[in-house]
């Protein structure tokens, strides 16, 4: 579907948009790029193929739940620029 730079002046007026002049022919050719991809994505024959309903449905591969070491903190805080006691500094920055 071709869109022309008036469909696309006239679609940013009733939405309200201010789109400058020299940007409507960019916009026509991108929006209607989109548009023939959604015109081939509806020529797909998707008898039997049976609808999703929602991404969340879809089984998840869980790991097992095991205890990991917890205290960490000289590794994590290896690459800190400074750090003193066991905690970060960072510069103050209310006065």
């Amino acid at each position: 579907m071709a869109l022309t730079s008036e469909d696309i002046a006239g679609i940013a007026h009733l939405a309200r948009l201010g789109i400058e002049p020299d940007a409507l022919d960019p916009l026509a050719k991108d929006l209607s790029s989109l548009l023939d991809l959604v015109e081939q994505l509806q020529a797909i024959d998707t008898t039997g193929v049976e609808p999703m309903a929602h991404p969340a449905s879809a089984s998840l591969w869980l790991r097992e739940d095991e205890a990991s070491p917890s205290s960490e903190r000289e590794t994590l805080q290896e690459p800190a620029p400074e750090k003193l006691d066991g905690y970060f500094l960072v510069p103050r920055v209310i006065e």
